[in-house]
C-alpha cells in the first residue's frame, strides 16, 4: 500500500486525525487523489489509515488507526454504529438527525443526515465523493429510505478540487416536507434549504431558548425559519419580530408561524446591521434578543474582521435592552474559539455601559458529536445573557 511518513511532533501524534503538505516528511509509492495511504512515523511504524488528496491542504486524513479498505462492509458497519449510537441518546429524534458527522463519526468528510424517510448526503472529501456508490448500497442495507439526495453544494468542497452540485440519487424526494419539533412546524426544502434541509444543529437550542421567552417582547435576528420566534411564542412571549434577509426565509417563517395560531409575530426581510442600527434611534425596546447569525469567518485571516461584525450587532442589541432583558446570542464558526467570543461581548456590553450575567450555556445537538482530537468538530457556542441594574 502507497503511504505517507510523517515528521515528528506532527498533530497526529497528539490525537488529530489530520495531516498537513507541511507535516509530511517522505511519500512512497505513488499515491492516487482518492487513495487510502498508509500512514507511518519516522521509525517505520504504522499510525493507521487515511485517505489521500494532495490538492487539499489537509493531505491526508485518518480514518482508522490499522490497516482498513474503504467498501461497502466497511461503510455499513461504520453508519450503523453511528446510527446506535444517536438511537441510545433520548435527546435525539432520529427520524430527525443527522446520521453521520464526518470525522466525529470516523468518516471524514461524510454526512449523512434524515428527514423522516428521506436520506441527505454531503461528500465533502474527495475520497468519499468518490465512493458515493458504496456509501449509498450501504445506507440501503441499513434502511428502505423513500429518497437518497446529495447536497454537494458546499463551497467546502472547492478546497478538495470539487465542483458543486445536487442529485437526486434514489426516489423521488417530496418539493417541501412539513414536520414539527418540539411543536415548531418546519417547511424543509431538501434540494435547495439551509445546509441539508434544517439547522438540525440548533433544534435542541429552540426549545431551551423559548423556555426563556414568557411574557417578553422577542427580536429574533437572522431569523432563517423562524425557530427561535416561533419557539418563544409557544412558551409564551408577548410578541416575537423574526428579521432575515432572505425573501424566501421570510417567506417560509409567515407560513411556519400560521399553523401555531399565534397572531403576535411580525417578519422582516432586511439587513439586521441596518434594522437595530434604525430601531436603536427610533428608541425601540425589546425584553429578549436573539442572535444567531451565519458564520462571518471562514478561516483564522477573517478573524478580526469577523468580530468587528460581531461587535457591532452585540452593541446595538444591548442598546435595546433594559435592565431585566435576555441577550441570547450564538457563533457557529469554530474559528471563533468561546474565549474570543465572550470577550467581545464584554467589550459590546462595556461600550453599552451595560453589565451581564451568564444564565445559560448552549453547544450543538449530541448528533454533532465532538471528538476530543479533533477541535474543529466543536464549531456551535452560545449564551443566554440577563442585563443586570446597574451596581
Amino acid at each position: 500500500m502507497a503511504g505517507l511518513i510523517i515528521k515528528p511532533r506532527s498533530r497526529i501524534f497528539h490525537g488529530h486525525d489530520w495531516v498537513y503538505s507541511s507535516e509530511i516528511k517522505k511519500t512512497f509509492g505513488n499515491p492516487e487523489p482518492g487513495q487510502v495511504v498508509s500512514l507511518k512515523d519516522y521509525k517505520d511504524r504504522s499510525l493507521g489509515s487515511a485517505i489521500y488528496n494532495p490538492q487539499s491542504q489537509i493531505v491526508a486524513r485518518r480514518f482508522s488507526r490499522r490497516k482498513q479498505k474503504l467498501d461497502v462492509d466497511f461503510f455499513y458497519k461504520r453508519i450503523k454504529r453511528s446510527i446506535i449510537c444517536r438511537e441510545l441518546d433520548p435527546s435525539i429524534d432520529v427520524t430527525l438527525s443527522r446520521l453521520v458527522w464526518s470525522e466525529s463519526d470516523g468518516l471524514p468528510g461524510l454526512i449523512i443526515d434524515r428527514y423522516e424517510d428521506h436520506i441527505v448526503i454531503q461528500t465533502l472529501t474527495l475520497g468519499m465523493d468518490l465512493r458515493i456508490n458504496e456509501i449509498t448500497e450501504a445506507i440501503k442495507k441499513l434502511s428502505s429510505p423513500k429518497s437518497i439526495i446529495t447536497r454537494n453544494d458546499s463551497p467546502i468542497r472547492a478546497a478538495e478540487g470539487l465542483k458543486m452540485e445536487t442529485n437526486i440519487i434514489e426516489g423521488c424526494p417530496p418539493e417541501v416536507i412539513q414536520l414539527e419539533h418540539f411543536n415548531i412546524p418546519f417547511s424543509i426544502n431538501l434540494l435547495s434549504g439551509q445546509k441539508t434541509g434544517l439547522y438540525l444543529d440548533q433544534l435542541h437550542n429552540y426549545k431551551l431558548v423559548g423556555e426563556l421567552a414568557s411574557n417578553k417582547r422577542v427580536l429574533d435576528c437572522f431569523t432563517n425559519q423562524g425557530g427561535f420566534a416561533m419557539s418563544c411564542l409557544l412558551n409564551g412571549a408577548i410578541e416575537a419580530t423574526g428579521i432575515d434577509i432572505s425573501e424566501t426565509a421570510i417567506k417560509s417563517s409567515e407560513a411556519n408561524s400560521s399553523k401555531i395560531n399565534n397572531n403576535n409575530s411580525k417578519w422582516i426581510k432586511g439587513n439586521v446591521f441596518d434594522l437595530l442600527k434604525s430601531f436603536d434611534s427610533e428608541n425601540h425596546k425589546y425584553d429578549m434578543i436573539i442572535l444567531d447569525p451565519p458564520s462571518f469567518t471562514k478561516n483564522k485571516k477573517s478573524i478580526s474582521d469577523a468580530m468587528r461584525g460581531y461587535k457591532e450587532i452585540h452593541l446595538r442589541s444591548l442598546k435595546l435592552l433594559e435592565p431585566g432583558g435576555i441577550l441570547t446570542t450564538f457563533s457557529c464558526s469554530h474559528h471563533v474559539a468561546s474565549k474570543i467570543f465572550l470577550d467581545m461581548i464584554r467589550d459590546a456590553s462595556n461600550d453599552a455601559k451595560k453589565s451581564l450575567r451568564i444564565i445559560d450555556q448552549y453547544r450543538q445537538r449530541s448528533d454533532h458529536p465532538i471528538s476530543l482530537g479533533i477541535p474543529e468538530s466543536s464549531y456551535l457556542k452560545g449564551y443566554s445573557f440577563e442585563v443586570v441594574a446597574a451596581w
